[in-house]
């Protein structure tokens, strides 16, 4: 079964969310076919720092990266999640 690799922006609900405690929680709510291969934050402004996450996961996955993204943006402290890039594995 081909893989993808799936980048994303995470923006936190504020600045006060500690990043670092974030991708933990993203991490463990991720089903077993998900597999978190990276991450980074990202300067905004004033402060605020969004996620760059990189996941990895089936590529015949129904619906593409939906799925992915409603899990990440159910986690508490998620705002928002973008898809930035795709790319076959």
């Amino acid at each position: 079964m081909a893989r993808v690799a799936v980048a994303l922006r995470v923006f936190p609900t504020g600045v006060d969310i500690d990043t670092s405690g974030l991708i933990e929680r993203i991490k463990s709510k991720l089903p077993s076919e998900y597999i978190l291969v990276g991450s980074s934050e990202v300067p905004i402004a004033f402060g605020y720092k969004a996620l760059r996450l990189v996941v990895t996961m089936p590529e015949e996955k129904e619906g593409g990266t939906e799925e992915l993204e409603n899990i990440i943006r159910s986690v508490d402290g998620v705002d928002e999640v973008e898809v930035e890039l795709v790319h076959r594995i």
